[in-house]
C-alpha cells in the first residue's frame, strides 16, 4: 500500500512555514531545498519541521489544509 505524508518545512532564515504532502519525502525535500519549488524557492535553506503518513492521498490532502488554518498553525508552531 503506498503511504502519503503530510510534512511542514521551516525556514529558519525567514521564519516561514511551508506545508505540501508527498509520496516520497526525501525527493521532495531535496526539491525544495534545490531550489526546485517556485513558491519555497525564495527562503531556503529548508528543515522538515514536522511529518505525518496517512494512507491515502485524499486523507493527506485533507489533514494537509487542516494544518494551514489557525487551529492547525497553533498545533505546527509548537514544532518550531
Amino acid at each position: 500500500m503506498k503511504k502519503y505524508i503530510v510534512y511542514v518545512l521551516y525556514s529558519d532564515s525567514h521564519n516561514q512555514l511551508y506545508i505540501g504532502h508527498t509520496n516520497n519525502l526525501k525527493r521532495r525535500f531535496e526539491q525544495h531545498n534545490k531550489g526546485r519549488v517556485n513558491s519555497t524557492k525564495p527562503y531556503r535553506p529548508y528543515r522538515i519541521n514536522y511529518h505525518e503518513e496517512t494512507d491515502s492521498k485524499a486523507k493527506a490532502v485533507k489533514r494537509e489544509k487542516e494544518l494551514k488554518f489557525t487551529e492547525g498553525r497553533r498545533f505546527l508552531r509548537q514544532f518550531i
